[in-house]
């Protein structure tokens, strides 16, 4: 009990709270058990005990993340690589992660995202439209070379729509 009367929460079950909203790594936990100003050795031992529950496993998030990424809005590996940076994951955990990834699905996603803006800007005259399609890629972390490829590969495809 705190000076007021009322129950003081643990780390432990600040930390359950905070892994019930979503998964977390375990650089997120600390940083948040920091926040909530316990000693290091109470936010190491919480931490380490989520571990041996299977609550918290850095590998499994990424793993994760790259698969919900991915189904929600294709990025390239390079964005990935950065996003699972930014939440503190190992380099180890974001290559294993993405090993999944080769070339070919690289590639796919890609088209995925060339088709979605390309259809977005089909009003637009055809230089402006291979503009504003080939600056969603890059900024999606595609190189320009695999963005490129992929804008023709939309048009070849319409193309052969139109065809028909």
């Amino acid at each position: 009990m705190n000076q007021t009367g009322q129950k003081t929460l643990s780390p432990m079950d600040y930390a359950m709270k905070y892994l019930t909203l979503k998964d977390r790594t375990v650089s997120e936990v600390q940083t948040y058990l920091d926040g909530k100003e316990f000693g290091e050795a109470d936010v190491d031992a919480t931490v380490e005990r989520l571990k041996e529950l299977g609550l918290l496993n850095d590998a499994r998030y990424a793993q994760r993340f790259v698969e919900t990424r991915l189904a929600a809005k294709p990025v390239s590996k390079r964005h990935l690589r950065e996003q699972m940076k930014g939440h503190g994951l190992c380099d180890a955990d974001i290559e294993a992660a993405l090993d999944s990834l080769d070339t070919e699905s690289e590639e796919a996603n890609a088209n995925a995202v060339a088709l979605k803006f390309a259809r977005q800007f089909r009003t637009l005259d055809p230089q402006k439209r291979r503009e504003r399609v080939l600056s969603r890629l890059i900024a999606r972390g595609y190189a320009y070379d695999t963005a490129r490829k992929a804008y023709e590969s939309v048009l070849s495809a319409e193309d052969e729509w139109s065809e028909s």
